[in-house]
């Protein structure tokens, strides 16, 4: 008896038939209102630093006739072939002429999604650093650490990355401690540093930049107008309103949005700080959003990333605090050593600026 042969033109048919269905259009309602915080705890892991999460892979095709930016998706899963369409109410990914516009967020992960949410930190959001520190870690626990006025200390320490921030700070006369507050960061990979830092200003004006960057030593100009950026192969700092916020990407590693923020006299009376009359304490606030860290991740921050990790602060309490001032303690704000740190520069040592 002869095998009855299939004809392959009509399997050819309905794989192309398959894979068409595939390519949905999705259009969002635009009523996300988050700001710039996944539900996830602002870490993706991937086993290759060089590729994209699925989240981020997609490619972009034109505009939609009303000027709305569309994403094709490309990362295998529920979103894979699907086309993204920003709503109107953030038609765009970076908004140009107003950066005080929320800006539309493309996911193209298992969420398969597009939400308008404002390109700033969010202080009551996983990864974020606030305030007078206070922190909420990788497992949600919201914690404040003192550190110390002067001082630099690992607040993520990793095979391949490591963020130092330094504190400033005032001691009145009645206090036992210092009030602190985070006055820059240093972020080192490879045999690089970039460095954000608020300028000391002795009166605020929210019309005047008080945002320092520096790249390797030199310092770097974020252009206010075109694209507002200022990029690497690597990095890319753009701003995110005309003065005082970025968003910093160094590829593979690590997203975090920051402003510059003064102590303004409410707050400097509200809580007794008793801060002099000629300066602002202009500070950082910033949330970040990590890929790839390792198991082993240390740092004031790091460390709340870990698989299992337990916080061991005091739950319940107004101000639960975090020790271990003596083990992430670094001798400058560009070291990458103390007693728990695991960073190795690349190539070459971290050069201090």
């Amino acid at each position: 008896m002869k095998m009855q042969r299939r004809n392959p033109s009509l399997l050819v048919a309905f794989f192309v038939v398959l894979v068409a269905t595939e390519a949905v259009l999705v259009l969002a309602q635009g009523n996300g209102n988050g700001n710039g915080n996944n539900n996830g705890n602002g870490n993706s892991n991937n086993n290759n630093n060089n590729k994209k999460t699925a989240a981020e892979k997609y490619d972009l095709l034109s505009p939609s006739a009303k000027g709305q930016e569309r994403a094709f998706c490309k990362g295998r899963g529920a979103c894979y072939f699907k086309t993204l369409v920003c709503p109107e109410e953030c038609p765009q990914r970076k908004p140009k002429k107003n950066r005080k516009k929320k800006g539309c967020f493309i996911d193209c992960s298992s969420k398969c999604e597009v939400t308008c949410k404002y390109r700033k930190a969010n202080c009551n959001g996983y990864g974020s650093l606030c305030y007078d520190p206070r922190f909420i870690g990788g497992d949600g626990v919201m914690f404040y650490f003192h550190g110390a006025k002067g001082a630099d200390f690992a607040i993520v320490s990793d095979d391949n990355l490591h963020i130092n921030a330094h504190f400033i700070g005032t001691r009145p006369a009645t206090r036992t401690r210092d009030f602190t507050w985070v006055q820059a960061l240093s972020v080192m990979f490879d045999a690089h540093t970039l460095v954000i830092a608020a300028d000391r200003v002795s009166h605020w004006d929210d019309n005047v930049d008080a945002l320092i960057i520096r790249w390797d030593g030199e310092t770097v100009t974020i252009p206010a107008d075109g694209e507002a950026e200022w990029r690497t192969d690597k990095v890319v700092v753009e701003r995110t309103d005309d003065t005082n916020n970025v968003r910093v990407t160094v590829d593979g590693l690590l997203e975090m949005d920051v402003r510059v923020a003064p102590i303004g006299a409410e707050e400097n009376l509200v809580h007794n700080y008793q801060l002099p009359a000629d300066d602002a304490f202009a500070h950082l606030e910033m949330q970040f959003r990590f890929k790839n860290l390792t198991e082993k991740v240390e740092g004031v921050l790091g460390q709340t990333y870990r698989p299992g990790y337990v916080s061991p602060v005091k739950r319940g309490v107004p101000m639960p605090v975090m020790g271990g001032e003596d083990k992430y303690r670094t001798p400058s704000l560009f070291s990458p050593l103390c007693k728990l740190c695991r960073f190795l520069p690349a190539a070459k040592d971290v050069a201090e600026y």
